[in-house]
């Protein structure tokens, strides 16, 4: 059944991919109406999630963030597929590399050294990637999550990779870093994530009790690589740009928890600056903690 299903779906997907993008967020216009209007696609998770996240905020401007968040949601869906056709040229031209950035993945490259990317589900991580790949020159790796349906998997894989971008697996992650550790290159973390509660860094994060996972911080520590931090900012629509800080530059010499602060904080900054483009569908705060105790 997942066969047939994902046949059916591709000629669809690049008819999609190759449309003019003024008719191509026409027909997200449309998507978005049908999923935020009759489907009522994850709303209630949504607007708990920005509720809780901003105590101080009116009814109506929790209810303004909720209906550009899912503007967001379906752009961001099709600009993934958009991916399939995108030209080198308009890659590069949607999703710009500002001049700090540029300087800070230069800077890295002229003294051979490897680095860990951090960032949250916040912008359009997926082109961000694609930009990067395209401009920089170490080689990005990606860490996934593995679809269970193998077909779409292959077709995410093929979307990610179309560039140069290569991806970890995310049970390979260590061994796979230390495995090309003679190559200058950067790997992306995606700090956002929900991690077992039992095996997580627990701290405040848009005002609750959040668990983060603790691989960003343990395998910067030990491979001691610098860790930047980026944030892709939404310009207008289909325009992105990618900002980026050197959060730290000796991770060895951090103690327990700094990193994980850091790179929480900032994105927190992030969604506080720019809050309808973070992935408020996603639960985030499905876990609770039993001992409240926060870092």
């Amino acid at each position: 059944m997942g066969a047939i299903l994902f046949y059916c779906l591709l000629p669809f997907l690049y008819l999609l991919s190759i449309l003019p993008f003024p008719i191509f967020y026409l027909f997200s216009d449309t998507i978005c109406f049908l999923l935020y209007r009759v489907i009522g696609y994850r709303k209630k998770v949504v607007f708990e999630n920005l509720k809780n996240s901003f105590p101080e905020k009116s009814y109506n401007e929790l209810k303004k963030i909720e209906k550009d968040f899912y503007q967001y949601l379906c752009d961001l869906f099709l600009e993934t597929i958009k991916t399939l056709t995108i030209s080198r040229n308009q890659a590069v031209k949607r999703c710009k590399f500002n001049s700090k950035t540029s300087e800070i993945f230069e800077d890295l490259a002229t003294k051979n050294q490897s680095c860990i990317i951090v960032m949250g589900h916040y912008g359009n991580w997926e082109w961000a990637g694609n930009s990067f790949s395209l401009q920089c020159k170490q080689q990005l790796y990606v860490i996934y999550h593995p679809l269970s349906n193998k077909y779409f998997d292959k077709l995410m894989y093929d979307l990610r990779t179309r560039f140069g971008t290569k991806l970890y697996a995310m049970k390979d992650t260590m061994r796979e870093m230390i495995r090309n550790k003679n190559e200058v290159n950067a790997t992306a973390f995606i700090a956002d994530q929900t991690p077992a509660p039992d095996n997580a860094y627990w701290t405040t994060f848009m005002n609750q009790v959040t668990p983060v996972f603790w691989g960003t911080e343990k395998i910067a520590q030990k491979l001691n690589y610098p860790i930047v931090y980026i944030t892709i900012k939404k310009i207008k629509r289909g325009y992105y740009e990618v900002d980026s800080e050197l959060l730290v530059t000796e991770p060895k010499n951090t103690s327990l928890g700094e990193i994980s602060e850091l790179h929480t904080r900032k994105l927190e900054s992030d969604i506080i600056s720019q809050p309808s483009i973070w992935l408020w569908s996603h639960r985030r705060w499905k876990h609770k903690r039993n001992t409240e105790y926060i870092s």
